[in-house]
This record gives structure tokens, sequence and C-alpha cells, in this order.
């Protein structure tokens, strides 16, 4: 008897364990449908709003409007807060108004998107990088909200928490958090409607509209070795304001965490960074070699920076 209960309490055992494991597989594969869905949301419903993006110490007011139908998405984002700016998404294409109320600068085939849309298109390539974890129900902007968390399976980037609309699964709120619990950055909706198509007009005419330069074409001096996971989403040579020579921008992303590289001369005459600082919200690295300041930047723990910065060398 006492053999049976024994083997029959192993068993219950082994079942729970089952049971157990089933059911955070079920629980992952619901979170990354969730993901799915606000992917989808984020490009395919309507909506307008108002919401804030908190960052370091700094906090700006924002108002977006947003459609989707035949002829794809139009956007308009506008700074509430501070000198005027608003910026207009015509599909892949951003109109940025200038502060001067005359000029708009065109930059076509845009990698910028705004919030709420955050999201790669395929969110399923975050899992390898990120272990999606289902929260409790929250409510945002008078809405409830399914809350999902993404952690990093690694030390190159930050984790991600996002409040999804219960009913469209609409991206109301989204905060990175780093490995201290501290919270980097933020965006959350304070007021928002969803399904209702908002009137988006074009406050160009009169404007001279300026198309931002196509960069000039790279054949790539320097070899860089990103973190895991990212992969190298641009690159070109600009001439920046301030700067003498033309700078080398590169951009590495996983599909959400995001780090630039900057390669510039070094000048002698002018003072530049060394070593990690930050700005704000954003993390900065900077090194010489052979001549050239190599400085990467982004919302990303330093060892990314550190070990992208370092990898930088000259073919």
């Amino acid at each position: 008897m006492w053999a049976w209960a024994v083997w029959r309490q192993g068993w219950l055992i082994m079942g729970l364990a089952g049971l157990m494991a089933l059911s955070g597989e079920v629980r992952a594969d619901a979170a990354a449908d969730w993901l799915d869905r606000a992917a989808t949301a984020a490009r395919q419903q309507n909506y307008s709003g108002v919401y804030v993006y908190h960052h370091g110490e700094h906090v700006e007011v924002l108002r977006v409007l947003h459609s989707a139908g035949p002829n794809g998405e139009r956007a308009k984002i506008e700074i509430m807060d501070g000198s005027s700016r608003q910026f207009l998404r015509v599909n892949n294409d951003v109109y940025c108004h200038l502060p001067d109320g005359k000029h708009v600068q065109l930059e076509r085939n845009a990698l910028r998107r705004f919030f709420p849309d955050l999201l790669p298109t395929q969110p399923a390539s975050l899992l390898d990088f990120y272990e999606a974890r289902l929260g409790g129900t929250e409510r945002i902007a008078g809405r409830p909200c399914q809350v999902v968390s993404l952690a990093p399976r690694d030390g190159y980037r930050y984790a991600y928490d996002l409040w999804l609309d219960k009913g469209t699964g609409l991206p109301l709120k989204a905060r990175v958090v780093n490995d201290n619990g501290s919270v980097i950055s933020m965006f959350v909706f304070s007021e928002v409607q969803i399904g209702k198509a908002p009137e988006i007009r074009n406050d160009m005419a009169g404007k001279i509209v300026q198309r931002i330069q196509a960069d000039k074409p790279v054949v790539s001096a320097w070899s860089v070795t990103p973190p895991p996971g990212y992969e190298q989403v641009q690159e070109a040579v600009r001439a920046l304001p301030g700067k003498s020579a033309p700078v080398t921008h590169m951009v590495f992303s996983d599909g959400l965490s995001v780090l630039s590289m900057f390669v510039e001369p070094a000048d002698p005459r002018v003072q530049t960074l060394h070593g990690l600082s930050a700005e704000g919200a954003i993390g900065i690295y900077a090194r010489q070699v052979d001549g050239y300041v190599v400085t990467t930047l982004g919302e990303v723990p330093n060892m990314a920076l550190i070990e992208t910065g370092n990898s930088a060398t000259r073919k």
C-alpha cells in the first residue's frame, strides 16, 4: 500500500510538472499572439490621441493622428510643447515641418516610425533575444489593457513592458526598463480614440518642400561586429551641422532596441568625448581608432555600446 501511494504521488508530481510546462508554453504562445496583434494594430487601426513621452529628465507631450485604408497609412505627429514641430508620414515618406513655418523637409523611405508603432512587422523575430511574458490587466486612458513584458535573454538589451488595448491590441503604454528596474523611457496615452479615422489635413500648402539629399553611396572602410541579434539596418555618409568633415553613420537594431555608431576624423582642435557618458536616457561610448573618433549611442546597456564600439576596425 505504501509503495502504491509513493508510485501514485510520483505520477501526480510528474503530471503537475507537465501541466505547468504546458501552461508556460501556452502563455508564451499567448504573449506572442498579443505582440502580433499589437504590430498589426499600430499600422492598420485608425486612432488619434495625446501621449506623454518621458526620457531621462525630459517630458514631451505629443498628439498623434493615424489613418489606414486602401492607399496605405497616413500619420501626423505634433509636439505640443516647446518649439513648433510636427511630422507627417505618408506610407514610407516622412515630412518634417521646420520651426520657421515656411519649409518642410521630405525624407523618402524613412526608417523612423512613431509611438505606438514600435514593434517590427514580424514580432516573432524578437523571441530569440527576448522572452515574452503575459502580465495582468490594467487601465490606460480609460481602456483595459493586457500587459506584455519582453525580458532580455542576455545583457545586450533592456526589458520592454507594453500595455496593449484589450479590444484592438493597440499599444497604449510602453516603457524601457534597465537591469536595475529603473525606467529609462516611457510613452503613455493620456487620451485616445480608436476606430474612427481622424481628419489629417495637409498643412504643406504654400510651404517650400526640401527633399533631404540622398545619402552618399557607401563603400564602408569600417568593419563592425554588433551584439548578437543586432543587424545593420542603415549606413550612410552625412554632412552634419557643426562637423568639418562628412560623418559615417551606421544603425544597428534587433527590431526593437536600436544603437547608432558615428565615425568621424579626429580634430585636435575640438574636445571630444572619451569613454562612457550619458545624455539623458541615451548612453554614449566614444574612443579613438587610427585618427578617427568612433561614438556609439542608444537606449541600450553599456555592454552593447562598449563591445560595438570596440569592435570597429578599419578594413
